[in-house]
């Protein structure tokens, strides 16, 4: 069941777009501003609305930890706000002073994205506030950006209804031209990678929506060497005229979309099954987004309100509990999202595997992990049978949670940004003190693959 819960009615002029973070509500309007809430209570913030922007606010995107939030306008610029003080970090302005209608992070928080209306990319690197390069395509207007969980490649969709997937080059890795008639309006990933059939393919669910009234769900794959593929799994029909916004839920389960016909509609990500109609909006529904720590959903319409909803049966990674603000809530400095992210898991401390434990909503197992010393490479080694065996984890659910998280690891591998020579040429992982080899690959005790190479040969 899903209940309207809180309706906001602060802007004063169209609402373009909501996003939430661990502990914040965003949303930005047509009126020039953009307004911060407590999803605790859902009060404003004491220094919102933010005014920085001379021109209309067309998106807004909080860094993956929270402590910063960018906003991009008619006025060409890209704003970035300190969320402890409402104070401007930086102002980007986008090459060629084009109108800027999209802004994302990448999930690491090292690089910023922003789209312009005369069909440009400017890839930012957050860390120096700096322009790293440009790209786009000509003549069309970039309305919609989202990054991959990786955060080494991310699709921009254009009014032209193109689909175009990029890496950290700016170089075009695949292109769906037809993917929405009339128009691309939004696209988001979902928030989980999976492995392939094919060994070192990473696979990634993305859903776009468009001026042709659907809503579609597609399949990212993705190779080192071989570039990317999509697919399309499913074309939702639920609203009858444009949608113009899409979000999945933070756990993949549960997709939302807002459309013209004032409707908000809620779908079963992986088969497609329409769940909810909400009907409460009384103009377009421009914005939806789902909260990353608790079972909501805020939508933003054209009648200058933004509605919270609660889904009663749960859509959140942690299954619809709240975290405590001090797990949800990580150090952003030097561009990353706090101590173990930093490292290979490989490099892990004892410590740094509790952190991660808790990340990932497995508080239960911290002392069971701390009592039996794993650290990081341990980690990687555990299978089932050592968890229930030696670790006494009795609990089947349980036990194949923590062997699917550490699969997913050790996927992450394969979208780092690592050096090619840093990985094995046969599995993609990451080789453990490497020497210049040839033609010879040898496996080491710690399950790394080690190389070696004699002088002469």
């Amino acid at each position: 069941m899903v209940s309207l819960i809180c309706t906001l009615q602060d802007h004063r002029d169209d609402v373009n777009w909501c996003v939430f973070s661990a502990k914040l509500l965003a949303t930005c309007s047509a009126d020039k501003t953009v307004r911060v809430y407590y999803t605790k209570d859902f009060s404003e913030l004491p220094f919102s609305p933010l005014s920085g922007h001379g021109y209309p606010v067309h998106c807004c995107s909080f860094s993956p930890c929270g402590q910063y939030l960018a906003s991009c306008s008619t006025d060409a610029t890209t704003v970035v706000w300190q969320m402890d003080s409402g104070e401007i970090e930086a102002v980007l302005e986008h090459p060629g002073r084009s109108p800027v209608r999209v802004c994302a992070f990448s999930p690491d928080s090292v690089h910023l994205v922003s789209g312009a209306s005369d069909g440009t990319l400017a890839l930012w690197d957050f860390t120096s506030r700096s322009i790293l390069r440009t790209g786009g395509v000509a003549d069309t207007t970039m309305v919609a950006c989202s990054f991959s969980p990786c955060g080494q490649l991310f699709v921009s969709g254009s009014m032209y209804g193109d689909l175009r997937v990029w890496n950290l080059e700016l170089k075009q890795l695949y292109a769906e031209k037809s993917a929405h008639d009339l128009g691309v309006t939004c696209c988001q990933f979902a928030p989980q990678m999976q492995k392939g059939t094919g060994g070192n393919v990473v696979q990634f669910r993305m859903a776009s929506c468009g001026q042709d009234s659907l809503l579609k769900v597609w399949n990212i794959s993705y190779t080192p060497h071989a570039g990317c593929k999509m697919q399309l799994l499913h074309t939702l029909t639920g609203q009858t005229a444009p949608v113009l916004s899409c979000s999945f839920s933070a756990d993949g389960q549960m997709l939302v979309s807002g459309s013209v016909d004032k409707t908000v509609t809620v779908y079963e990500a992986s088969q497609g099954t329409l769940l909810y109609t909400l009907s409460q909006h009384e103009r377009y529904v421009t914005a939806c987004a789902f909260s990353p720590m608790a079972p909501l959903i805020a939508t933003g319409s054209m009648d200058k309100s933004v509605n919270v909803w609660r889904v009663e049966d749960g859509c959140s990674t942690h299954e619809g509990k709240f975290l405590p603000g001090e797990e949800a809530a990580s150090s952003c400095e030097g561009g990353k999202m706090g101590g173990h992210s930093r490292l290979m898991p490989s490099d892990w401390s004892e410590d740094d595997v509790s952190s991660w434990l808790r990340q990932e909503g497995l508080e239960a197992l911290v002392d069971v992990f701390k009592a039996n010393n794993i650290d990081g490479s341990e980690l990687l080694a555990l299978n089932k049978d050592a968890l229930a065996t030696d670790m006494k984890v009795e609990s089947m659910g349980l036990r194949s949670k923590i062997i699917r998280k550490i699969e997913e690891l050790k996927m992450e591998s394969m979208c780092t940004g690592v050096p090619d020579e840093y990985l094995c040429p046969i599995t993609r992982e990451l080789m453990k003190d490497p020497v210049i080899a040839a033609g010879e690959c040898w496996w080491s005790t710690s399950g790394f693959h080690d190389c070696a190479y004699e002088e002469g040969t």
